[in-house]
């Protein structure tokens, strides 16, 4: 049948693996992560350190030094040599070792890692019909540029091409997502090259804000949009919906500065709190608004509620 076919096609390597996280599940194994092990991945930007030599230290640390340079040395040069019969070209060892030797003396300062040519990355860049290093600028670019184009046809499909989202009830999810998750993550990692929890979660209130603008749009539209048959939420579930939407998504938003505090990110990341009575106020007024002048008024309210959740939360996280 195509269900064993199927089966019979999956690589050897992920059977394995799922049987080995279900015994390890099973039987309560200990199994260390990197944020157990070495309490998670940094998601800012690294700071210059110092190093403390002593002549003890370079005792210590001698033998593992030249472990690590020889083991490096070595791994490079073979992923070198396997490109160059790839690509048909000839690499310049000394060249390859002399920038991996001051990438290795120059990244502990910062905290990091010895670094060695991949063999993995190598050849799924030389498959691609890479031939220089600005593959990987290319590959981190393609990355950017994959979510810009996402945001671009997300934009355009809001109320284009065959299935609009606005006219189906998805406008609010898509502005949650892309002016809020996709925004701020994206913006985390072209300023920190990486991606964490932190981001996430910072990306969660500025999409939900983001989203109540187009409740109050879309609550004041609502007749309107009916007629046009533009199937917003709020044509879907009416205006008392609407305002729970529009009371939860806030509640929501405010309870993230929150759960930063706990988590131990300082006080100063409590400071969007401090805009807690004008977002109620802003829920009271959506209630109590009888012209599309008040909602008109209240769009503009929202969107500077959104801008100065944005600044604080932002100050706050950097502080």
């Amino acid at each position: 049948s195509a269900w064993v076919r199927g089966v019979a096609s999956l690589p050897g390597s992920i059977v394995v693996l799922v049987l080995a996280t279900a015994l390890t599940a099973w039987w309560g194994m200990p199994l260390e992560t990197i944020g157990s092990r070495f309490g998670g991945i940094p998601s800012n930007l690294p700071s210059w350190v110092w190093p403390e030599f002593s002549w003890a230290s370079a005792q210590a640390l001698v033998m593992p030094t030249l472990t690590l340079a020889l083991l490096g040395a070595i791994e490079s040069l073979l992923c070198a040599r396997v490109a160059d019969g790839m690509i048909g070209d000839r690499h310049n060892p000394n060249q390859e070792l002399m920038a991996q030797g001051v990438a290795n003396f120059v990244t502990p300062f910062f905290g990091g890692m010895p670094a060695t040519g991949t063999i993995a990355r190598t050849v799924t860049n030389a498959k691609s019909g890479a031939t220089s290093p600005v593959a990987g600028m290319v590959h981190a670019l393609t990355l950017l540029l994959v979510i810009g184009v996402a945001s671009i046809l997300s934009g355009a499909a809001y109320t284009s091409g065959p299935y609009p989202l606005a006219y189906h009830g998805l406008g609010d999810l898509f502005v949650f997502l892309f002016f809020g998750l996709v925004a701020v993550g994206g913006t985390a990692f072209v300023q920190t090259g990486g991606w964490g929890w932190p981001a996430f979660w910072a990306g969660v209130p500025v999409g939900l804000l983001a989203a109540n603008i187009l409740v109050v749009n879309n609550y004041r539209d609502v007749e309107t949009d009916a007629k046009a048959g533009k199937r917003t939420l709020v044509v879907r579930w009416g205006r008392r919906a609407a305002r729970i939407q529009f009371g939860l998504s806030a509640g929501v938003a405010f309870a993230v500065p929150v759960g930063f505090g706990l988590a131990g990110y300082g006080a100063a990341v409590l400071l969007p709190l401090a805009l807690l009575p004008v977002a109620v106020i802003h829920g009271r007024q959506l209630a109590r608004a009888t012209t599309p002048a008040e909602l008109i008024a209240l769009l503009g309210a929202t969107g500077r509620l959104l801008a100065g959740f944005g600044i604080l939360l932002a100050a706050g996280l950097a502080v």
